[in-house]
């Protein structure tokens, strides 16, 4: 365990590498970010006098050199919109995002698992037909849309619940339904496939054939033994949530890190790019190192002393 927990570390540093470069060439290939931080008129010496400022007159190598080792010293920049450090405000908005985040999956395991299991065991009934299409629906809706309707609905014009911002739990209530209808939907449909594929298997046959209850077959042979690929679907999804639900936090004005990326995108605001894709990039790797460590905790059969 210890050997694979030290390759997938240095896996992780070369990962991040990949990303750092990626994202430092291609906002660099998407325009002159000083011709937003200076007015039209400006004069060419002034516009060369402010890209001196922020370093941007060097070879792209050197400027990314530079950008290297300084983040590794915790370092990414100071944000040109808000004139601070870029990496404190990413990690100011980033419990925002991770409540979000860690809600909606809260949502999608407790009814998505119980909610597929369930149809799964009930495969081509009246009821399993009835769950997959409002699964197909809800996974086909567009978050934008469903966000706008929740808000028409029940922050206009019944007045139950705030339309956005967060101050408090009855805040997360649209934005965690809007995002968890798709992955929902999802985790039901995967689940529901995968106890159908293990319910033909002998081992659950056997245990039939001792005189197990149904439900007892169903919760500890089973369900446990068709989570492995549900695992690695919510382990994505979280680290899809905590870096690609822009759309939804800008909806609900939600003041987390995909709402700061859409700002720092549309003012151009590089350093700030590069914050936030570092720290979600690095997020979404940890996370699925942590969904690779569960596979051990639910399949005994996986061992990771021999990992290559």
């Amino acid at each position: 365990m210890t050997r694979f927990l030290l390759q997938r570390l240095v896996h992780l540093a070369w990962v991040v590498l990949a990303i750092s470069i990626l994202v430092f060439v291609l906002i660099h290939l998407s325009g002159d970010p000083i011709r937003l931080l200076t007015p039209l008129d400006a004069r060419p010496e002034d516009i060369e006098r402010v890209r001196r400022l922020y370093g941007l007159d060097k070879p792209l190598v050197l400027q990314y050199v530079d950008f290297l080792g300084r983040a590794v010293r915790g370092d990414l920049g100071e944000s040109f919109r808000f004139g601070q450090p870029a990496m404190p405000l990413v990690l100011q908005r980033l419990p925002a995002t991770a409540l979000l985040a860690a809600s909606t999956v809260a949502v999608t395991i407790a009814v998505g698992i119980p909610l597929g299991a369930w149809c799964g065991a009930r495969a081509g009934s009246t009821a399993d037909w009835a769950v997959s299409v409002g699964t197909f629906a809800g996974i086909s809706l567009p978050s934008f849309w469903l966000g706008v309707l929740l808000i028409l609905l029940f922050a206009d014009r019944l007045r139950l619940l705030p339309a956005s911002g967060f101050d408090g739990p009855a805040h997360l209530v649209l934005p965690v339904a809007t995002l968890s209808v798709y992955t929902t939907g999802l985790i039901v449909r995967m689940v529901r496939a995968d106890v159908i594929a293990v319910l033909g298997q002998e081992f659950v046959r056997t245990a039939r054939a001792k005189g197990l209850p149904e439900g007892a077959v169903l919760g500890r042979h089973v369900v446990r033994n068709a989570l492995l690929s549900t695992v690695t679907v919510l382990g994505l999804q979280l680290g899809s949530l905590l870096g690609g639900s822009v759309v939804v936090e800008a909806v609900f004005a939600w003041p987390g890190v995909g709402w700061l990326m859409l700002q720092a995108i549309q003012t151009r605001d590089l350093p700030l790019v590069r914050a936030v894709v570092l720290v979600v990039g690095t997020a979404f790797v940890l996370i699925n190192l942590v969904v690779d460590l569960l596979y051990a905790a639910l399949d005994p059969r996986i061992r990771y002393d021999h990992a290559g």
